[in-house]
């Protein structure tokens, strides 16, 4: 007998082979599409972070040849081991997420290459290069590639009263004092540009950059030189300024 075919069944059969030769041809264009966007993007990256390394090492460059010790035998030599120091962490921008460690190590190279240095009036340039470097992990947190790690906290120190209110708490409790502070934290300022900036005259000028002398968290860079900020005060102004932005948000 001879055994009759349906037509209708031969015809869903198609239609489910064609249905899944569908579904699989749609995986695989959105994976390739996927693949391929995946590929633009890690281009864009790639290209605004070389963007960024490149201004970040025309920046240091320009702020080292400004605001180092001009008249020292050892500026060209320092500036360019500065320099490769300063390079090698603005490449870390490269990267997608920076450990902890890493920045830690960077800044206790740059405390070791310090504590070795000859002269006292080596502060200056170090503290130009410290200012430069925190400028650069300040971006690196911006674009969200570098968190402190939170559980490597440390235990607060217990430090005495009057240290915090003589050193810190004091310097900073002057309106004209902090403006003074915030300004040489981004460039050196000369007494004049001080002067316009604080509508301060003289003797009363001379009063409060005494006071930042004082607790070093300010240095003058020669007798009648621009004024600038030291490492220690960079970092009490930074801390300021954290505070302020998290209680704003």
């Amino acid at each position: 007998m001879i055994e009759m075919i349906d037509p209708h069944q031969d015809i869903l059969e198609i239609k489910d082979k064609l249905s899944t030769i569908h579904k699989d041809l749609k995986r695989l264009i959105e994976r390739s599409s996927q693949q391929h966007l995946e590929s633009i993007i890690s281009g864009l990256q790639r290209d605004f972070s070389n963007g960024i390394v490149g201004y970040l090492d025309h920046q240091a460059d320009k702020d080292l040849e400004n605001n180092m010790i001009k008249e020292c035998e050892m500026r060209e030599t320092c500036k360019s081991k500065f320099k490769g120091f300063l390079q090698n962490n603005a490449d870390l921008i490269k990267h997608s997420n920076i450990d902890e460690n890493i920045i830690v190590q960077d800044r206790s190279e740059l405390m070791e290459m310090k504590s070795n240095a000859p002269s006292e009036l080596c502060d200056i340039c170090f503290s130009e290069v410290s200012n430069v470097l925190e400028k650069q992990i300040s971006l690196m947190r911006s674009l969200q590639i570098y968190h402190k790690d939170e559980e490597s906290k440390q235990h607060i120190p217990e430090i005495a009263e009057e240290t915090i209110v003589k050193d810190i708490l004091e310097p900073l409790s002057n309106k004209q004092r902090f403006l003074i502070l915030k300004a040489v934290s981004m460039e050196t300022k000369t007494f004049t540009a001080l002067s316009e900036l604080t509508k301060l005259r003289g003797g009363n000028l001379l009063f409060h950059l005494q006071k930042l002398l004082d607790t070093g968290l300010i240095i003058q860079r020669h007798e009648r030189g621009d004024y600038m900020i030291t490492e220690k005060g960079y970092t009490i102004f930074k801390g300021v300024n954290d505070i302020y932005s998290r209680l704003r948000s």
